[in-house]
Order: structure tokens, then sequence, then C-alpha cells
């Protein structure tokens, strides 16, 4: 059964296994150098990067593959595996022989699950070992426009085990949705675009309620601001928001809103606000920064009770938010596996 597991397995496996193979070698062989990199240049590391090609290259690279190989896994190794089965009808003959349904199952789950956690897990590592010293230059302090910090969205995904809690409920879904709809297109179409939905939605509407984060309240000040949402023309323009700074280098910032004295969250703010506006950019007439009004406003808003209240998560919780996210994608992946046992002994003829 193994064996005739690995035949149907085998191209997908091939296709797959050698891009991710490859990519992990060329990580290996230019992770010392970058490591090297790291401890002469020190606090010039990262703007050192931007006279390089193949280091910035290879950063975009691991981000895009291990975005990408969970939705592949799922579509094409867990959904057409059962669904083409059904599909051609080649599984009653399976059946029909001193093997059982669940056996012939767990097996193709487990030879072919195992394998896209374990090769998911092998980029992962390669990836989130190559990065270290970009990750932790940028946890350092260290400014860049192309690195983001670790804790941040678009990063976290691609690092350390959320990428493998991915794969295995990407996988265990493509089972599932193929158990159900016994259409190999269908089953495809259906798990790629779940995966890719759930990926964008999970760092929104998920993630941020796996620890709780940091709640702060800040006086926003010269030195702090960080931004500015102003909305109308003119002399009719008004304050929507401000963003401050956390103080926390290399976290996450999950909300920053202006309350009054009594924390009641405020969608405008006073006109006078203005004029806490930072100057105007670059090629646009000039103005000295901390101007007599803007000294005054900033004075003003502490005065008067506005504050920044500001939700975060810092970067020391990042392998507390890795294990839990981990753990949950685990744990849908068990619970669609069952289903899929479930599936198989009940409906199924």
């Amino acid at each position: 059964m193994i064996w005739l597991t690995w035949r149907q397995f085998r191209v997908q496996f091939l296709v797959v296994a050698s891009v991710i193979l490859a990519a992990a070698i060329f990580f290996a062989v230019t992770g010392p150098n970058l490591l090297d990199d790291y401890h002469r240049l020190t606090d010039k590391f990262i703007s050192n990067l931007a006279f390089e090609r193949l280091n910035p290259l290879l950063y975009i690279i691991g981000q895009v593959l291990l975005y990408a190989v969970p939705p592949v896994i799922g579509a094409f190794w867990g959904a057409p595996m059962i669904a083409r089965e059904l599909e051609t009808g080649t599984h009653r003959l399976v059946w029909s022989q001193s093997i059982s349904r669940r056996r012939w199952l767990a097996t193709k789950l487990g030879v072919t699950g195992l394998t896209a956690i374990g090769i998911t897990g092998l980029l992962s590592l390669a990836v989130t070992w190559w990065a270290d010293p970009i990750d932790d230059a940028i946890n350092a302090g260290q400014d860049s426009n192309t690195y983001l910090p670790r804790m941040f969205p678009s990063t976290f995904s691609a690092r350390g085990l959320v990428p493998v809690g991915y794969a295995a409920f990407a996988f265990a879904l493509g089972v599932a949705v193929g158990l159900v709809v016994r259409r190999t297109l269908v089953a495809l179409a259906v798990t790629l675009a779940v995966v890719i939905l759930v990926q964008i939605l999970t760092p929104h509407f998920i993630r941020p309620h796996l620890l709780t984060p940091t709640d702060k309240y800040v006086v926003a000040t010269a030195d702090n601001i960080r931004g500015f949402g102003i909305s109308g023309d003119g002399p009719n323009q008004h304050v929507k928001e401000m963003e401050v700074t956390t103080g926390a280098i290399g976290a996450w910032k999950l909300s920053d809103n202006t309350v009054d004295k009594s924390g009641k969250a405020l969608s405008t703010l006073p006109d006078w606000t203005m004029a806490c506006a930072p100057a105007p950019p670059p090629g646009l007439k000039q103005q000295p920064t901390n101007t007599p009004d803007e000294a005054a406003c900033f004075q003003r808003l502490a005065d008067e009770g506005y504050r920044q209240h500001v939700r975060y998560f810092t970067a020391d919780k990042f392998w507390d938010l890795q294990w839990r996210e981990f753990g949950l994608f685990m744990l849908a992946a068990f619970a669609l596996v069952g289903f899929s046992f479930w599936r198989i002994r009940r409906d199924l003829s």
C-alpha cells in the first residue's frame, strides 16, 4: 500500500521537492557569508545590503516560497489524492482487496501528509536561519524600507513554525474537500482559494487574538509623532487620526487610536490640532521643526487629556505567537483528518 501510494504521488513530490531542496541548498550555501557580514559590519549591516543584489533577492524569494508552498501542497497534493480516485472509480479496486477504507486513507495521509510537513519544515528552517542576521539587525533598530521586523504580518507568516502549520492545514483541507466534492479540478480550485483566503485573513482576524497584547496610553509629542490622517481640502481640512511610535523596536502595532480624557475614542480631532502637523515633505517649502505653534499644540493636547491608545505585540512575543498559531492550524488539520475518516466510512461507496 505504501509502494502504491508512492507511485501515485511521486510526480507531484518530485516537482515540489526539487524546487524546495534547491532553494534550501542555496540558502545553506549563502547563509554563512551573510552572517559574517552581520558580525563584520554591525550597525551598517542593513545599509550595506542596499548595495547588493543577491541577498535582497534571496530575502524576497524566501518570503514568496513560504507563502506559495501551503496553497500548492493543499491544491496539488491534498485535493487530487482522494478526489481523483473517487472520480475515476479506482478506489473500488483497492477496497475489494484486503485493504480497509481506513487503512487505505491512513496510508495515503501518512505518507503524503508527513512528507508535506517535512519539506515545508526544511524550507522554513533554511529561510529562518538564513534571514536571522537581517531580523536581528532590524530588531536592534537598524532602519530599512525593504526589510520588516519579523513580528510584522508579512514576515511572520514566512518564519519559524507557522508555514508548517499552514502546510498541514492546507493538505488536510484538500483531502477533505476532495472527499466531499469528488471532482479533482473542483477540489483543487476550492482548496487553493480557501488556503489563500486563510493566509490573507489570519493576520487580521485570528493572530491578534492569540495572545494578550501590550495595552498602553501615550501622550503625543513632536518626538514620538509618526503620522497624521487629514481629510478635506484647503481651509476645511480636519485631522482624522494621529499615529505615534510605540517606543518598542520591532513591535507589531495592532491599533493606534486617539482618545479624550474620558477614554472615548475620537473619529475627528479638534481643528486646532492641525498646528501639530509635521513639516512639509522634501521638495516643498520647508518650515523649521518644533515651531512655537507646534510646541503649543502638543502641550494643549497633553493639557486637555488627549492621548493615543496603542495596542501592540513586542518583538519578544515572536515565539509565543508562533507556537500558538502553529498549534491552532495543527488542531484544524487534525479536525479535518478526523472528518475525512468519518466521511470515508459513512458516505462513500
